[in-house]
């Protein structure tokens, strides 16, 4: 099940007694948590019937102790325990005893939830399997890079926007898969701009501060075409502009991007390459450009001198060569 789906039933009041909400993206986490915060009791019951803990603070004990309570207004309780990775509880199968046979009987009339960040409970203990029989476990999955652009289309669609294709990429080149900053440089375009408004690269430009010309995306599509003049021009303005485009997130960007180039040449059958190297259709004209530019070999030669300069960046063997020289000898390197 999806967090939307969990967020419509959560509207529909069609409640689980427990939720664990589990897994290495903390967005949907967070998502799921503050619909069931704020929708399931109304303003005047949370005051005396919800009850929000840390995991650090708290035993499992003293939680089930609060869910066995009966809520003093209304007909229901809510218990969340935000970052419940914290609790040590889970580590020991004594400890995790009261919420045993709390599952078998739970109260009726209380919420139990458990925003379990960044970690999964083990599918195969007795523990999840009992709350997967009587509650829901939500595994929150992160967005794989090649489907961050079209997340980002189905989200700002959902804002009541569109998004050209190029400022989609754009964006999530820029700003990785971190969805709470990706959510939040959208939202601030949703604050600026009109309902309907097509987004361009243009408005990423002028509203958030991305360049649409000078970015890692337009460097490995000079790169792909060996246009040396234009990625000298990046390159140029990435050593102006060291905050915007630092050595630490161009060098991981250009590392996939030439370690996928050299699986694309090895595959013998590039009728599903896209699937293969985990891209979107789209993105993939830049490797097939790129492997009528580079050999095999050459690509191998290109993913060493990225992890020379990663090594350098981080002081290793380099004592004097600033960033900036770094990334124009990288791009020599790869271009010659």
């Amino acid at each position: 099940m999806d967090h939307l789906r969990i967020i419509r039933d959560i509207e529909l009041k069609n409640y689980k007694p427990i939720y664990v909400l589990m897994g290495e993206e903390p967005y949907f986490i967070d998502l799921v948590t503050e619909c069931i915060e704020d929708k399931v009791l109304d303003e005047a019951s949370k005051a005396f019937g919800q009850t929000i803990v840390y995991g650090r603070d708290v035993n499992m004990e003293q939680i089930v102790s609060l869910a066995k309570g009966f809520p003093m207004m209304g007909d229901k309780q809510v218990i969340i325990v935000k970052e419940a990775q914290d609790m040590k509880d889970w580590k020991k199968a004594d400890d995790l005893k009261p919420l045993e046979h709390y599952i078998q009987h739970p109260t009726p009339s209380t919420i139990l939830v458990f925003a379990y960040k960044n970690k999964t409970l083990d599918k195969r203990t007795k523990i999840y399997k009992a709350i997967d029989k009587i509650g829901l476990v939500f595994d929150s999955q992160p967005i794989r890079d090649y489907k961050l652009p079209e997340w980002i289309e189905g989200y700002i669609g959902q804002r009541g926007y569109k998004i050209q294709k190029n400022a989609a990429h754009l964006l999530a080149e820029y700003l990785g898969t971190d969805l709470s900053k990706v959510v939040n440089e959208i939202n601030k375009l949703a604050i600026i701009l009109l309902a309907g408004t097509n987004i361009t690269a243009q408005h990423i430009e002028e509203n958030i501060g991305i360049s649409k010309d000078y970015n890692v995306w337009e460097l490995q599509k000079a790169l792909a075409q060996k246009d040396i003049l234009k990625s000298n021009r990046i390159i140029h303005y990435f050593e102006a502009n060291p905050k915007s485009n630092p050595i630490q997130m161009v060098i991981p960007s250009l590392y996939s991007y030439f370690s996928k180039m050299a699986m694309y040449i090895s595959l013998p059958d590039k009728k599903n390459a896209a699937a293969e190297l985990g891209i979107s259709p789209y993105g993939l004209n830049d490797y097939k450009e790129a492997a009528t530019k580079y050999s095999a070999p050459k690509v191998e030669r290109i993913i060493s001198y990225l992890r020379e300069t990663d090594k350098k960046a981080k002081g290793v063997d380099n004592y004097s060569v600033e960033n900036g020289e770094l990334m124009k000898e990288l791009v020599f390197k790869i271009l010659h």
